[in-house]
């Protein structure tokens, strides 16, 4: 194959179109639910969108994460291989979701018990 390009250029477009269609039909679902055109049981089906404050932590957690564990790399290069940074990487990334969950899971615990309680 001489020209990845051909197949790569239309894959990350497609890519592109199948999350902003997801995105979308979350939201447009989330509206019928807030709104109440939709039956009891349907409510149950799709969860609620993670809140903006909530999914921009997450990011930043994450970036965050790869961030230190390539500054480690790049301090101490004669210790790490590239094979060493990916593995930081992932750890440190998952370590950032993981405090995400602990702390996403703690807000919800906060708003289903409501602010007085």
């Amino acid at each position: 194959m001489q020209n990845p390009e051909i197949i790569i250029v239309p894959v990350i477009f497609g890519a592109c179109v199948w999350v902003a269609k997801m995105v979308l039909d979350a939201r447009t679902r989330n509206r019928l639910i807030d709104k109440g055109l939709v039956g009891e049981g349907v409510k149950n089906l799709y969860p609620k969108i993670v809140s903006p404050a909530l999914s921009n932590l997450k990011w930043g957690l994450v970036l965050m994460g790869i961030g230190v564990a390539s500054m480690i790399s790049f301090w101490f290069p004669d210790v790490i291989s590239e094979e060493g940074t990916l593995g930081l990487i992932c750890i440190f990334a998952g370590i950032a979701f993981l405090i995400y969950y602990a702390i996403a899971n703690q807000r919800e615990k906060e708003h289903r018990n409501g602010p007085n309680n």
